[in-house]
């Protein structure tokens, strides 16, 4: 299809104007609104159309020389390029096309190359698919085909025209194939039919495109001509390649033979399903009463015909009266009304520490039970937003948003299209929620005095409840009928089985209840029922209650909490017993604890008013040293490569948890690294810069590995902060370079370079050579990143020179390693494995096998490139064995992928699956993005 305006003029020269289009998806154009730009001759042409492929990144001058001559510049190539963009100025626009210290950039938006939109619609479509919406899916991907106009960048000509076309040709034919697969869906074979034929005819070799136009036919009911098609390809991979066709397709074929009736059904092609997500709290103990309230959510469910928009219901009340439970008792009770899952999140927006959930941090939470890979979260919050709505378009899902503060934090969570009911509770009316979006109020009151006798007797027992009526009833009347205050209380009556109900209501009598007043919904509400149970802790379990106060939350280990309190674990254990029995602490799993929000609030408070200050600091400097001194070992033993810290020792009372195995550390974070992030927040606004950082240092191994790149950043952002506030400039540099390497892993490249380019000033003022080392090889790395080989090289032999000079062995291997990779890229492929051979011998005397196994994998990959796939497979082999010893799973799917495609070059394509099938079974485990590659792989098998 040509998208060309309808009057067309072509013309020499170009004004500034907004509307330039640079067109590669067919012969190379340029428009500038509705007139056609004059490129100029074939050097202009491979000069822009390199550049067009890479809007906004600097190429540099050597790639472009070979982009223009290739193999055989002249002498004065360098000057003929200044000539060549000189005239291209001349024809697009001077403003357009810049000159940088290393090369120039086409400085244009995205969205002006026809390229770059393609793409977008792509990831669009994707989108869509993900979400169920396949009709969003069927309008992208034929918005993005429709930008084609013929063969990528035809008539330029040149190697590296020719490379890019070719990939762009098969990014062309995976989205032709995705909107086939598409229209099967909405039971259109014969256009597909109409449109594939051509296009298999054109590339016979292709087994998706010719397996999608199979299923096309049989839908047809062209059974024969299926048959046909396949017998066709058959012959073209054995004639072409001397294969046979992947598994799919013989699967296909036999199923064709075998006269498959769901072939021929029409429209009936099945979406591979999700993990349903289901984030409910357990089930309430004891739920009694409420009938009002849930007879009014019931109500919510009761509709004519489909929902027009989304059902939204506020739950509102006192504190302690029972919000969470009635939302939770209730969602339990219609959640097979939702079969596409229940989400839950606690804002936490009346929490004491004022460690509120943002929106922003619930909707990543919620992308994490939607499955969505980290590295595909947006790194903008508002793109967030919206990929969270569109996961959730045409879904029937039930959303509960738990202690919200305000409409502001609810309004980014709501999902925007109907079939979704949201359930949101708060101790504030929220009247904007229900003006702004239609919230249906349901406003909780106390309970009556039916439904509170109801609870006591559920909880206590009906016998012992009929026992004492009298006492019974005081003790409702002296908790208000507020459900937190009777569950407190029956928890005390429960555990002093000996104790009569009316020496429990003396008690309370005389604990000031009437602060459990209906007029004040402060937190002080429950201070008096919270202090019986309070002052019957022994002194010992008081102070730690108080002191759990302090912890920055989520939840604490038995661990941790001994060094908190500057205890032993045999001395600690009755005391986490006494809490829990008081009901005051829940051990949510085996030995790990958490608080109610109410409770957490209260414990800070009696912390702030009995324990000193300066024991509230020594406890919270024992608490971060117990998380530094646990992590330190634990990031080391998934990096044994990196620099020792030198840590001051622990604080008298701090045990940290013993080092095990590689194995024990990324189960270790895996469990402690959402505490670990609330300690660094802690530690960074409580004044404990020195464990600000080195708790973040910690951390980037593990967040690195799980894809939370932006929180890895935001860490970073602090620790950088606190070595500044330190005045240390030995540290700094280390800390810009973290930062950069977390700005590399979001593709934010100017940040990365400008951090590193700090870090490598700083550590060459003060004469730190080993730092100025890490810091030139990590700018090797962001080059790489930004595919550009020749700056990563020049940085990677900087930081040998750097390592060589200061006898650093390791950092000198890893150089080696480094250096091959980029000269095999480069086409070097004997050069390199010379030089990553010469890095095996090193790295082994220096037990690296992280490193040890990058290098085999190196050189693998050289062999790969010369043909040579016997040896490639052996070397992957030996990267595979090494990254199972030391039980790196992400490492071990990428062996096996490399395997895998060592193996289908060489024609072996049934041991290629099963590698594959290994490193994707993997992959979907750790719900890492390169899975979807993965199964594109095991697809055109």
């Amino acid at each position: 299809m040509d998208n060309r305006p309808a009057t067309v003029s072509s013309c020499t020269g170009a004004d500034e104007g907004p509307f330039v289009e640079f067109r590669i998806l067919g012969p190379l154009e340029v428009w500038d609104a509705d007139r056609r730009l004059d490129i100029g001759g074939p050097k202009c042409r491979r000069v822009l159309a390199a550049l067009a492929c890479a809007p906004g990144q600097v190429m540099s001058v050597d790639n472009l020389v070979d982009a223009a001559w290739e193999d055989r510049p002249p002498g004065t190539a360098r000057k003929q390029l200044q000539n060549t963009v000189s005239l291209l100025r001349q024809n697009i626009g001077g403003k357009r096309l810049q000159a940088r210290s290393s090369g120039y950039v086409l400085a244009v938006p995205r969205d002006r190359v026809d390229a770059c939109r393609f793409e977008d619609h792509l990831v669009q479509a994707e989108m869509a698919t993900a979400a169920g919406d396949a009709a969003l899916a069927r309008q992208s991907l034929e918005t993005a085909l429709a930008l084609w106009r013929g063969p990528a960048l035809a008539g330029v000509g040149g190697r590296a025209a020719e490379l890019a076309a070719t990939r762009l040709t098969e990014r062309r034919l995976s989205a032709l194939t995705r909107w086939a697969e598409v229209l099967l869906e909405f039971g259109q074979p014969a256009v597909v039919v109409d449109e594939l034929v051509a296009e298999v005819d054109r590339h016979p070799l292709r087994e998706p495109l010719t397996t999608v136009l199979m299923l096309a036919l049989c839908q047809a009911g062209r059974g024969a001509e299926a048959l046909a098609r396949y017998h066709q390809i058959r012959r073209a991979l054995a004639s072409e390649l001397g294969v046979e066709p992947g598994r799919e397709l013989r699967r296909l074929f036999e199923r064709i033979l075998a006269d498959d009736p769901a072939l021929t059904a029409v429209g009936t092609r099945a979406v591979p399903g999700r993990p349903v997500p289901a984030q409910l709290p357990a089930e309430v103990f004891g739920f009694t009463g409420r009938a009002a309230a849930l007879a009014t959510l019931d109500a919510l469910l009761r509709t004519d015909g489909p929902p027009s928009a989304v059902v939204i219901s506020a739950v509102s009340g006192t504190a302690g009266v029972g919000k969470t439970a009635l939302a939770v008792h209730w969602a339990h009770r219609v959640r097979a009304t939702f079969p596409d899952g229940q989400l839950y999140v606690n804002l936490r927006g009346f929490d004491a520490s004022g460690t509120v959930v943002t929106p922003a941090e619930a909707v990543r939470r919620f992308l994490d039970a939607l499955v969505v890979p980290p590295a595909r979260v947006p790194a903008d919050p508002e793109a967030q937003v919206d990929l969270y709505r569109t996961l959730l378009a045409g879904k029937r899902m039930l959303v509960v948003l738990d202690n919200a503060r305000d409409p502001d934090q609810v309004r980014p969570l709501l999902p925007g299209s109907p079939g979704c009911l949201v359930l949101v509770t708060s101790r504030n009316r929220l009247a904007g929620l229900v003006a702004a979006v239609g919230a249906r109020p349901v406003a909780l009151d106390l309970l009556t005095v039916p439904e509170a006798l109801d609870l006591l007797a559920t909880r206590l027992g009906r016998d012992r409840v009929d026992s004492e009526p009298g006492a019974v009833d005081e003790i409702v009347t002296l908790c208000a009928r507020l459900p937190i205050a009777l569950a407190v209380v029956a928890a005390n009556a429960a555990t002093n089985p000996s104790l009569s109900l009316g020496t429990l209501a003396s008690q309370l009598r005389t604990s000031r209840l009437d602060a459990l007043s209906t007029s004040d919904s402060s937190d002080g509400d429950l201070r008096a029922v919270f202090s019986w149970s309070y002052r019957a802790l022994s002194p010992a379990g008081a102070r730690l209650f108080r002191l759990l106060g302090l912890h920055p939350g989520p939840d604490i280990s038995a661990a941790a909490a001994a060094s908190l309190a500057g205890l032993p674990a045999e001395d600690l254990s009755p005391l986490l017993h006494e809490l829990t029995t008081a009901h005051l602490l829940v051990e949510h799993s085996p030995g790990r604890y958490t608080f109610h929000d109410l409770l957490r609030a209260y414990a800070g408070d009696l912390a702030e008013a009995v324990e000193p200050s300066l024991q509230r600091r020594a406890a919270t400097g024992r608490l971060l040293d117990h998380y530094v001194h646990t992590a330190y070992p634990a990031a080391l033993l998934l990096d044994p490569g990196r620099d020792p810290l030198s840590l001051a020792p622990p604080s008298a009372g701090v045990s940290p948890e013993p080092a095990g195995d590689p194995q024990w550390a990324r189960d270790w974070f895996a469990v402690e690294h959402g505490v670990l992030l609330a300690a660094v927040d802690h530690a960074a606004a409580a004044g404990f810069d020195s464990h600000t950082w080195q708790l973040a240092w910690t951390l980037r191994n593990f967040l690195d590995r799980q894809g939370n790149w932006q929180r890895w950043v935001e860490t970073q952002r602090m620790a950088l902060a606190a070595t500044e506030r330190l005045g240390d400039l030995a540290i700094q540099p280390a800390a810009h370079r973290h930062l950069a390497n977390a700005y590399t892993r979001l593709r934010q490249f100017d940040e990365a370079h400008a951090h590193l380019q700090v870090a490598v000033s700083l550590s060459a003022e003060a004469g730190d050579r080993l730092e100025e080392a890490h810091s030139q090889q990590n700018l090797s790395h962001v080059w790489d990143r930004q595919g550009r080989n020749e700056e990563a090289l020049h940085h990677i032999r900087l930081a040998m020179d750097l390592y060589r000079m200061v006898g650093n062995h390791r950092g000198q291997a890893r150089c080696l390693n480094g250096i091959g990779w980029y000269l095999t890229l480069r086409g070097d492929h004997e050069q390199a494995i010379a030089t990553c051979r010469a890095a095996l011998p090193l790295l082994q005397n220096l037990d690296d096998r992280p490193a040890e196994a990058a290098t085999w994998d190196s050189i693998g990959y050289a062999h790969h490139q010369l043909g040579q796939h016997d040896e490639a497979v052996a070397c992957y082999g030996h990267a595979l064995a090494l990254v199972r010893e030391i039980g790196d799973r992400y490492y071990e799917a990428v062996a096996l992928t490399h395997i895998g495609d060592a193996q289908v070059a060489a024609g072996a394509s049934g041991l290629a699956g099963d590698a594959w099938e290994r490193a994707l079974a993997i992959l979907d485990e750790l719900r890492h993005p390169e899975a979807d590659q993965v199964r594109a792989k095991l697809a055109g098998l």
